[in-house]
This record gives structure tokens, sequence and C-alpha cells, in this order.
């Protein structure tokens, strides 16, 4: 029972209502769409081209008119799994000299992971959207409190196409930096809240499509 009552106490702090065709319902009525990004490794270019991604990433920001917020979700990756896989093609080797390479390369990663932490890095971007009542819409819904399933669902799918316009405009201005976004489905959102809350349990990561 107590732990009910933790779980009920902890809800009241996450400020999601529910997740629907890849868009986070807020309890204040608001929506977000996540974003998952590539990586550019800006240390290697070369001066032109770090300027070039620079004056891209200047522009992308000045033709936004809404706010936007930029996560960099850091954790230790696990190769548990890995090894594990490596451990049962051991056996799977045709030659003697194959097993023992493949037994001191096992022994390498976990020697490896035990002195130093491997870190992975997911870079997200969070573009919201307030849909706004009309002054005669938000009094009737302040009076009767009531919707119809259809009008509702009109409602939804009118606001989610303009956060997608917006998931568009904000894909296509990271394109000039060389940075590839696409937006998270729902299962994907689901399980990226979950690793979140959850941050000890083992996980694969999230990837972009080829």
């Amino acid at each position: 029972m107590a732990t009910i009552k933790s779980q009920g106490a902890t809800q009241q702090f996450v400020p999601i209502k529910e997740i629907r065709k890849g868009t986070v319902i807020l309890k204040d009525g608001g929506y977000n769409g996540i974003l998952m990004c590539s990586s550019v490794n800006f240390g290697l270019k070369s001066a032109d081209e770090q300027r070039a991604i620079i004056e891209g990433f200047q522009n992308f920001l000045n033709t936004l008119d809404f706010s936007i917020q930029i996560v960099i979700n850091s954790r230790k990756m696990d190769l548990r799994p890995y090894i594990a896989l490596l451990e049962k093609k051991a056996p799977e080797q045709q030659t003697e000299l194959m097993r023992i390479q493949l037994r001191e390369y096992i022994e390498f990663i976990r020697s490896f992971t035990d002195q130093a932490n491997i870190m992975t890095k997911s870079f997200y971007i969070v573009v919201p959207y307030s849909p706004r009542l009309s002054a005669s819409g938000a009094t009737s819904y302040l009076f009767n409190k009531k919707k119809t399933t259809t009008q509702s669902n009109v409602s939804f799918e009118e606001d989610r196409a303009q956060l997608e316009q917006r998931l568009s405009l904000v894909i296509g201005g990271l394109t000039s930096t060389g940075v590839r976004a696409v937006p998270l489905g729902t299962e994907e959102i689901i399980e990226l809240f979950y690793r979140s809350f959850n941050p000890g349990e083992l996980e694969n990561p999230i990837r972009l499509d080829n």
C-alpha cells in the first residue's frame, strides 16, 4: 500500500497526461514533439566547414518564432549484452585460433570497461505547441467542461498538424548544419521517458534509421 501511495505521489510531479500518435500531451493542455538528432564531429571539420555550421545554426535559430529545448542525454553504456553475444559465438568458431582470439577480445572488453566509464550521448530537441482557445471556446469550456469525443479528436488532429509544421521547420533548419533529425514515435517516446525515470535498468539505445 505504501508503494502505491509513493507511485501516486511521484506521478503528480510528471507533467505528462498521455502520449498519442508521437505527441506528448501535457496536463496543462500543451503539446510536445520530440526529435532525435544525429551528432556532428565539429573538431574534425575544416575552418570553413566549422564557419558554415555556425552560420547555419545561427540562421536556424533566427527562423524560429517559438522556443525549443535542446536535451543531451548522457549515460554509461552497458556492454554486458554485447559480451554475452560474443561468448555465445565463441563455440561456433571453426578454428582454435579464432576461439582463442575471440576469448582474448572478450577479456579485453571486460577489463577496459572495468577501468573506464564508456559513455553514450543522445541528442534531442523538444518542440512545444500550446493551443489557444478562443474567448467563446474558453467560456464554453469553463462553464460546460464537456466535449464530445468527435470534437476532442478533431481538435487534437488540428493541434497535432500545427505541431508537425513546427517539427518540419526544425528538421529543415537543422539540415543546413549537417544534423539529421527524425521525430520519435509513441513507442520510442514511452521508452525514452521510461529510461529517464529508471536509469539503473538495462537498456538498448535508440538509433536513427539509415
